[in-house]
């Protein structure tokens, strides 16, 4: 079909969801070999603002195929009037082989985000980049609002650095009664499930996406969380497979960013707010990690990633800087011991910023 050319000065145009799909219907399943918008590829199609998004859901086993299409659908839809950006999430049906399980046999999840049976709510927390303290932000938050009284759930998402069992001091592995349900590990308040605990310690995570995102699914439907007031999600750093699915299959009440003041790790922390923007996912607030440093010996304070960055930021996308968090020598000694600061000293000014971000969640309704 012939594409009408770009027009560069008439801010009136705007793209139709018609249009884009008429774009569509002319690309040719090569599967079936009928367009990909009669063959139900096409879902979740959306035009917004000039901005174009949609998911295609294809077979596995024509990856490659699908990935050619995807890119001449994405340059034919930026060829239309009025089209700002085009955004297509490629995801396949099948995985090449399923992730380890406890015996257990996968069973199939239902379409769409799902409520987690017996969770009341969950919240995500994420960084853009990693080593800005994601892991130790969400093990601390987990134990203080475990210590306000709420029933908490720790899931160490972060699949290729699961750290929670070392931060929370768990060892072994969970056992499973029918060779299906697994029964999560439990400390300080908190029930914690990791894929850590079915790995050695040393072993790397070698899979690609579809076999994360099975185990993703294993671990919220498979687990045996019980009731909980909330759910703590640790995720990887940066925008991939884990998050996307997350969002897809679990109903996500929030996420929290967490970053370092500093430009670099800024900038992919905006990355990081802009997929749950697209995910639909609605952002709690920022926490400014490592926001100051206070030397133990002559009490000098020192902004050794810069400061206010984060609060500069959340106040741009108008929401609520959580909390700022000081570089501290004992937050770090308190992880690598397993007993979060909020555990191990619980009155130190580091262990008091935790605690009131949980209290915050909880005046909220967060958690």
């Amino acid at each position: 079909m012939s594409l009408p050319a770009k027009s560069r000065g008439n801010p009136k145009v705007s793209v139709t969801r018609e249009t884009v799909l008429a774009v569509l219907a002319d690309l040719k399943d090569p599967i079936s070999g009928t367009s990909i918008v009669e063959a139900g590829i096409v879902k979740a199609l959306t035009v917004e603002d000039s901005v174009v998004r949609f998911v295609m859901e294809v077979s596995g086993d024509h990856a490659a195929a699908y990935t050619t299409l995807k890119d001449t659908g994405e340059s034919q839809i930026k060829a239309l009037d009025g089209v700002k950006s085009v955004s297509i999430v490629l995801t396949a049906h099948s995985a090449p082989k399923p992730p380890p399980d406890l015996k257990g046999s996968r069973s199939s999840a239902p379409a769409g985000p799902q409520k987690v049976p017996g969770i009341d709510r969950i919240i995500a927390v994420a960084s853009g980049k990693g080593g800005v303290g994601k892991s130790t932000v969400a093990a601390n938050l987990a134990c203080a609002l475990a210590a306000e009284g709420r029933r908490v759930g720790l899931l160490d998402a972060d699949v290729y650095g699961p750290s929670q069992p070392r931060m929370l001091g768990v060892s072994g592995r969970p056992a499973s009664p029918d060779g299906k349900t697994i029964l999560p590990m439990r400390n300080y308040g908190v029930t914690m499930m990791s894929l850590g605990l079915m790995t050695n310690e040393d072993q790397a995570v070698v899979w690609r996406g579809p076999m994360l995102m099975g185990a993703l699914q294993q671990m919220l439907s498979q687990v045996q969380w019980g009731a909980l007031d909330v759910l703590i999600v640790d995720l990887p750093p940066g925008t991939g497979d884990v998050q996307m699915t997350l969002a897809q299959k679990a109903e996500l009440n929030g996420a929290i960013i967490v970053s370092t003041p500093q430009d670099i790790a800024l900038l992919d922390a905006r990355k990081g707010i802009d997929m749950f923007n697209q995910l639909g996912t609605p952002l709690i607030g920022m926490i400014e990690n490592m926001s100051t440093h206070i030397c133990s010996a002559c009490g000098h304070e020192e902004h050794l990633f810069g400061h206010g960055g984060v609060a500069a930021e959340a106040q741009k996308l108008d929401v609520p800087l959580l909390a700022e968090i000081p570089l501290h020598i004992d937050i770090r000694l308190a992880a690598d011991g397993g007993a979060p600061i909020v555990v191990s000293k619980p009155e130190s000014a580091q262990a008091l910023a935790f605690r009131k971000v949980a209290k915050d969640l909880i005046s909220q309704g967060h958690a």
